[in-house]
């Protein structure tokens, strides 16, 4: 929601540029860098942990390195590609209740949503900067990016806090 405001105050002081305007998008432009960031950084922690949990609950399974989980996200480009087969990875690694179908389906979604928002974002600010039509287009795929994310996250999540409940409890040893 802090980026709606953000660009519509950005996209007020293009289109009337004064010193009050200036100040007041500079001013919502910076809280939104630092609710991003906290934001940024809240989901790396989520998901270095739940990396974690899905090394735990399948040893064996495929799971990026912890390096990885979290430095692929600042490579360019590469984070585009990769860090969809990440949550993938973990995902499928955290619960032998993960549906193929439904679940890769919805991360794929939010991946869609979040690479289209940023290929629009850059669109828009190399041939049409201001422009009302891209702007909404853009913040609609943020906010539906968001949201996509807010279900993924609760997804697995949801299987990994589940998954120690869907597991063989071993008999305990004979006695003599």
């Amino acid at each position: 929601m802090a980026d709606v405001f953000r660009a519509a105050e950005v996209r007020d002081h293009y289109l009337h540029r004064t010193d009050a305007s200036l100040h007041k998008s500079g001013l919502i432009s910076m809280v939104f860098v630092y609710l991003m960031t906290l934001a940024i950084v809240l989901f790396l922690v989520w998901l270095a942990r739940a990396r974690r949990n899905a090394e735990e609950l399948s040893p064996g399974a495929s799971v990026p390195s912890r390096a990885w989980t979290i430095g692929a996200w600042f490579i360019p480009v590469v984070n585009f590609f990769v860090t969809r087969r990440l949550v993938l990875d973990i995902g499928r690694a955290g619960s032998a209740s993960w549906e193929e179908r439904r679940d890769t389906t919805l991360v794929n979604l939010w991946w869609f949503t979040w690479v289209t928002h940023a290929l629009v974002l850059v669109v828009a600010n190399q041939m049409a900067p201001g422009s009302m039509v891209l702007l909404v287009v853009m913040e609609a795929l943020m906010i539906a990016a968001a949201a996509l994310l807010g279900l993924v996250i609760e997804r697995i999540t949801v299987l990994q806090n589940s998954a120690p409940d869907t597991t063989v409890p071993v008999a305990p040893p004979a006695q003599v």
